[in-house]
């Protein structure tokens, strides 16, 4: 009998994660992975939440509750209504968004653009058909390509900007032909993968009301909550969001994404402990990063294994070419999703079968493309 339970336990344990790698594969991957680690290189297992970038991960609890405020209040779709009456074609709005997502990625990081566009994608696809598979990959490549301009498009930049001591206009100035090839290779990328065909509107029949309280509410917490992250008070402004969004509008604060969150500390962890495992440090430092190439090499392919902003604060501690560390990591936040965070973002919050597969058929050939014109950038262009 006890055989008989001990085994029916296992199959059922067997079938729950089973069930969790198919529903969530990337999450599935992180737990194995930190259980490979947490045998191979033991931590202490109170010593791991010390690993986790708390204001990220509070950052991102934060527009996730905003974001779907302003969805639950209507106002995507009534804007959504608005933009395809103005836009005739496939492949015009394809433009429209793709040049949204990079404006606002050089203004308000990566993350944030793509929770402002993503949603408004799928409120688009509520009213006509769309590609919404292709649209949010190329939203992804578009804040990844528009954020490498400035230092607040993203979190690499920042670091890089801060440790560099460069001024905010010579590094625009030094990335901005980076950011131009990037967004015309996207653009020429756009011209081939959408179609010029017109716009079916058989679907927008009448505009959804919008709850214009909850919707102007949702937008000034969004305005403070952005505000106050980026002065380092994301706690206050994640805890006013919360308690604020729980007595009012709860739903915009139970049906958020908890996975995603659940994703991105595991990602925190599971990658910080890779990069200090001794061999990674002693293979980097043998290599030795001390030429330009080198430098943008190991930037964009470290990049891949363990996402561009760990890389950037690892290679900073062997190489003092901030140019050439800016432009590699800007350049492997493509190619694999995990190369930026961003991209991780982007694909959960698109809900779509596939989406992995369909991600890196686009994303790895342009980063190949892209490494290639970004190491002739780097060369020639002082």
């Amino acid at each position: 009998m006890h055989a008989a339970d001990d085994a029916r336990r296992a199959q059922a344990k067997s079938r729950v994660l089973l069930s969790l790698a198919a529903k969530e594969p990337v999450l599935a991957i992180l737990l194995v992975a930190l259980t490979v680690l947490q045998v191979t290189h033991p931590r202490a297992w109170l010593s791991l939440p010390a690993l986790i970038d708390w204001q990220t991960v509070m950052t991102l609890a934060g527009l996730l509750m905003l974001t779907k405020a302003v969805e639950l209040s209507g106002v995507l779709m009534w804007l959504a209504h608005r933009v395809v009456h103005h836009v005739h074609s496939e492949r015009s709005l394809a433009s429209l968004l793709i040049g949204l997502a990079a404006g606002l990625s050089m203004l308000v990081t990566n993350d944030v653009a793509l929770f402002v566009v993503v949603p408004l994608v799928l409120s688009l696809h509520r009213l006509t058909p769309l590609p919404v598979k292709r649209l949010t990959i190329f939203a992804a490549l578009a804040v990844n390509a528009g954020s490498v301009l400035t230092p607040l498009g993203n979190p690499q930049n920042l670091f890089i900007w801060q440790t560099s001591g460069v001024s905010f206009g010579r590094f625009v100035v030094t990335l901005a032909p980076l950011c131009a090839t990037l967004m015309a290779m996207l653009y020429a990328l756009t011209l081939v993968s959408f179609k010029a065909k017109p716009l079916d509107l058989s679907r927008d029949a009448t505009t959804q009301p919008v709850d214009r309280a909850f919707a102007s509410v949702s937008a000034l917490l969004f305005t403070a909550f952005v505000l106050l992250a980026d002065s380092h008070h994301v706690g206050i402004a994640l805890t006013g969001v919360t308690l604020g969004f729980l007595l009012w509008r709860r739903d915009a604060v139970l049906k958020i994404d908890w996975g995603l969150l659940a994703i991105f500390a595991l990602m925190f962890i599971v990658l910080r402990s890779v990069a200090a495992l001794p061999w990674i440090r002693e293979t980097i430092a043998g290599i030795g990063i001390d030429t330009t190439l080198r430098t943008y090499a190991a930037a964009a392919i470290l990049s891949q294994g363990i996402s561009n902003v760990p890389a950037a604060i690892m290679l900073a501690e062997f190489t003092k070419d901030w140019r050439s560390l800016a432009f590699g990591v800007s350049v492997g936040g493509f190619g694999i999703a995990i190369g930026s965070l961003a991209n991780l973002i982007a694909v959960r919050l698109a809900k779509e079968r596939h989406m992995w597969l369909s991600f890196h058929i686009i994303s790895m050939p342009f980063f190949c493309v892209a490494g290639a014109l970004g190491a002739w950038l780097l060369m020639h262009l002082r």
